[in-house]
């Protein structure tokens, strides 16, 4: 269920169960943090109160979510039952077998006729999947996998599942791997491998001769390591009784200086026009278009900066679903090479507030930060290195040096190198408060600020990537554009011109304005630094490059903080065009240094070559050619 048809249910799912939050008390629980500085609880609830109006949390009805929509399958005699946990769900199950083995790339190939799914639930027969139909042998070998797509009575696509069996009848349910294997932290001597299992086992990855494993558990990330840089190597996933082959390639040694190439696009929530362009949450059709054209271009690694999904959920589970569905999308194509994403607005996991008589609502990131909000979520989903700062505790405006008042930056603010190559991944949507014109009086970060350990960080990370002689070339990526250009002038790093607008802790504003903390990150990555070549942002739904140097118009008209200098020029490269509905050209002081909009779909490669840096912008749908640049 989307974030519309959520809101259309706030009035009527509003108040709750009260025996849920009743006995909840903002004194004595750690659930409440002190940085929602006015977050009171009375017999109905907890609430904010603003300007006399009481603002009670919403609990909402619950969308289609994870792992209820993987439907629990169970086998039968003729096939698999699958039980989706929801009466009210009507439609299509789609299913086909993934022959592995017959494609470098295996994909469900779905069977003619889908099996009916009535009141939330459905069976598939595998014995119509015989003789001329059993293109993968299970007759023979007594076992096989399925691919299944879950389809509505509205045909909205929900989830595509994957699930293996044994048996030629009765069936049984066998090991699945039901996510990835993905290669990730991908270094010139090993990697990490993760992978999710539908049962409970230990995991093996085999690779250069030598074994590694994993605790029992379903989520399994297995490190391997001992290999040699810049080699090609091929990897086996055991599981169960059952195997997968795939392939990598590790990095070549730091400051080798060879030829590769890496891809950049943000943006995949799901768009419009049917199909799989909207597959739970995600634009599945253009996401796969991107990765095919990654394989054929050889990519070494794909880095992927926010807005995966469609998200703005108040529930967990729904949330989940949606990662699932991104990453489904990338799968086929993943097991041979990293994509390294970061946080966008819309990936935020919601805690909702409303008032009944003026129909407004207050969205805040979620709570407990440490189960339950987004920057929680998005790291239990992803595997990304762990090396950025902590959190915003400890800050000067932390309000109490005790508790934990922050969400973590713990794999959502980080950097890794490739070679000569390194990225700088920033959360510029982190405590995000969706609700921006409450954010004084209930506190919390908005879209595109970045608060003060974050900046700190990057500035320590900067100067150590300078003094790095094997990195020639710094990207720093971030959701939000440093320079709007068409969709986001209202919000972003510029707010039509206007730094009123800042994060708000406790109940203070900080002391910075957006366009002044806008100044400070480029005093860092312009004037601090002779390496950094482009700010990789999205956001805004289309492709563009802003030349950001001395003579590019900054400011609005009257503008009274401090401006700053630039000493060289360097380009912000916007490509949020890996699917979401698009955003036309709109005019800023800096439109004449803007060139190459476009709202077309894009993705964009980087081409090192030694101290060189050659980019190309092509379209995956057509394979046109967008635009082009020399980056040094």
């Amino acid at each position: 269920m989307n974030y519309l048809k959520q809101l259309i249910l706030l009035s009527a799912a509003l108040f709750i169960s009260v025996s849920e939050v009743s006995s909840q008390n903002t004194q004595a629980s750690p659930h409440f943090p002190l940085v929602h500085h006015n977050l009171q609880s009375d017999d109905v609830g907890p609430y904010f109160l603003v300007r006399g109006k009481k603002y009670y949390q919403a609990i909402l009805g619950k969308g289609y979510g994870y792992p209820s929509i993987v439907g629990n399958p169970v086998g039968s005699v003729d096939g698999l039952s699958f039980d989706f946990q929801d009466s009210l769900l009507n439609g299509d199950l789609y299913y086909g077998f993934i022959p592995y083995g017959d494609s470098k790339h295996p994909q469900p190939v779905y069977f003619r006729s889908p099996s009916k799914i009535v009141g939330g639930k459905s069976n598939l027969s595998i014995k119509m999947l015989a003789g001329r139909y059993d293109m993968v042998g299970w007759e023979d070998k007594g076992k096989g996998t399925i691919g299944y797509r879950v389809v509505n009575d509205e045909g909205v696509m929900i989830y595509d599942g994957i699930i293996s069996f044994k048996g030629t009848g009765p069936f049984e349910i066998d090991d699945t791997i039901i996510e990835g294997p993905f290669v990730n932290l991908l270094t010139e001597s090993g990697a990490i491998i993760s992978f999710k299992t539908n049962t409970e086992i230990r995991g093996e990855v085999v690779i250069n001769n030598k074994s590694f494993k994993s605790k029992k558990g379903r989520r399994h990330e297995i490190e391997v390591k001992g290999l040699e840089p810049d080699s090609d190597y091929e990897y086996t996933v055991k599981f169960g009784k059952n195997t997968q082959t795939y392939g990598l390639k590790t990095a070549p040694k730091p400051g080798s200086r060879s030829k590769f190439a890496f891809a950049y696009a943000s943006d995949s929530r799901s768009g419009t026009g049917g199909g799989e362009r909207d597959l739970g949450g995600v634009n599945a059709y253009i996401m796969k278009k991107i990765m095919a054209l990654n394989t054929l271009k050889e990519v070494s690694f794909m880095q992927f900066t926010g807005d995966m999904i469609t998200g703005y959920n108040p529930n967990m589970e729904e949330t989940k679903l949606e990662y699932a569905n991104w990453k489904r999308s990338i799968q086929p194509f993943a097991h041979y090479f990293p994509v390294i994403s970061g946080m966008g607005n819309h990936e935020v996991l919601m805690n909702v507030y409303f008032d009944p008589e003026t129909k407004l609502r207050i969205n805040i990131d979620k709570f407990p930060f440490k189960t339950a909000s987004s920057e929680f979520v998005y790291a239990s989903e992803f595997v990304n290195p762990k090396n950025g700062p902590k959190s915003e505790d400890g800050a000067s405006y932390d309000p109490s040096a005790d508790t934990e008042d922050f969400p973590s930056y713990e794999e959502n603010v980080f950097y890794y190198t490739y070679d000569n190559v390194a990225v700088v991944v920033m959360n510029s949507n982190y405590w995000y408060a969706p609700s921006t014109q409450f954010v004084q009086h209930v506190s919390g970060n908005i879209h595109g600020y970045i608060m003060n350990n974050q900046l700190k960080w990057l500035g320590k990370t900067i100067d150590m990537l300078e003094k790095d002689k094997n990195i020639d070339h710094v990207f720093v990526t971030q959701h939000t554009p440093f320079f709007p250009n068409g969709g986001h002038t209202r919000d972003d790093m510029w707010y039509s011109g206007n730094n009123d607008y800042r994060a708000v802790v406790a109940g203070k504003r900080l002391g910075k304005g957006i366009i002044e903390r806008r100044d400070e990150l480029l005093d860092i990555l312009v004037n601090k630094s002779s390496k950094v070549r482009a700010i990789l942002s999205g956001d805004e739904h289309n492709y563009c490059k802003t030349e950001i140097g001395p003579e590019t118009n900054r400011y609005p008209e009257v503008y009274l903080p401090k401006k700053i200098e630039l000493k060289r020029t360097i380009y912000q490269i916007n490509n949020g065009a890996a699917g979401a509905p698009y955003y036309a050209q709109e005019i800023t002081p800096w439109s004449p240094f803007t060139t190459g909009f476009t709202t077309q779909n894009a993705v964009i490669y980087f081409h090192i070559d030694g101290k060189n840096v050659m980019m190309e912008v092509l379209n995956p749908d057509t394979l046109e050619k967008v635009d082009e640049l020399k980056l040094n």
